[in-house]
This record gives C-alpha cells, sequence and structure tokens, in this order.
C-alpha cells in the first residue's frame, strides 16, 4: 500500500479521535486490520500519536499532542485558520 494512501487514513484516524471521546473497542472495530500492508492503528501509536489510557474503567483512545499537531499541519480546520488569522492581526 502506498504510504500516501496510510498517511491519509492515519489523519482520517486522528480526525476520528479528536472529533469525541472514543472507546478503546470502538477505535479497534473501526481501525483494526491484520492486513500488514494497512498498519493505520500500528503506525498511529509507533508514532505516538494516539494513546490508549484509562478513564473511570474504561479504556479510552485520544489523540496526543503531536497528533493534533499533525492533524492541524496537514488539514487545518476552517476554525484554526480563523483563529490563526484573528492573532496576526
Amino acid at each position: 500500500m502506498d504510504d500516501a494512501v496510510t498517511e491519509s487514513l492515519i489523519l482520517d484516524l486522528l480526525e476520528c479521535v479528536a472529533s469525541s471521546e472514543r472507546s478503546y473497542e470502538e477505535v479497534m472495530d473501526a481501525w483494526r486490520t491484520s492486513c500488514p500492508r494497512l498498519p493505520v492503528w500500528e503506525e498511529a501509536n509507533e508514532r505516538r500519536l494516539v494513546v490508549s489510557e484509562e478513564v473511570n474503567g474504561r479504556c479510552i483512545v485520544r489523540i496526543t499532542s503531536s497528533g493534533l499537531a499533525l492533524l492541524e499541519q496537514r488539514r487545518p480546520s476552517p476554525r484554526s485558520g480563523v483563529s490563526r488569522m484573528a492573532r496576526e492581526i
């Protein structure tokens, strides 16, 4: 699988995790694969873009600051662009 495809899917994963709190089970149902050519979850973990942590007895997947930075760099939201422009003014 092309690295650009994997990178795009990693960004999709980051958007998914950043949009709302996700349980580990929910993320695994959607993103884990046994295909060695499509290592989205594994790659995101290795690059420390996401983290799994226990919260109130549940395992939650969250985006890390590195993941947020990558997501903002590659797919800036319209809201963040406005914020950036406002800071420059």
